[in-house]
């Protein structure tokens, strides 16, 4: 799978992201499985609400770390390939324009 600006990633239904305390980090709950997250992942996975498009998670961040979205954006989309290629990551369809 290779994800495009356009696309709008969500969680799907049994996987959530939750601060573990005993290991004092996020991760990522699956069914039977559980992902560490690192700072970026957390800060992606925040966004990540089934209507924003991976360009406006880009946005979101260019913004909040005052960076270019042209440098965040790749990353973005190769983290949620790569959590869409485990499964625990789908999209839906980009909103047809106004």
């Amino acid at each position: 799978m290779s994800l495009s600006p356009d696309d709008v990633p969500r969680l799907p239904r049994g996987v959530r992201m939750r601060f573990d305390g005993v290991r004092g980090a996020h991760v990522l709950l699956a069914p039977e499985r559980t992902f560490d997250l690192d700072q970026n992942a957390v800060a992606v996975l925040s966004l990540v609400d089934g209507a924003r498009s991976i360009r406006a998670i880009a946005e979101a961040l260019a913004a909040q770390y005052d960076a270019p979205r042209s440098v965040i954006e790749p990353d973005v989309i190769t983290m949620l390939n790569g959590l869409a290629e485990k499964r625990v990551l789908d999209t839906a369809p980009a909103a047809p324009p106004a």
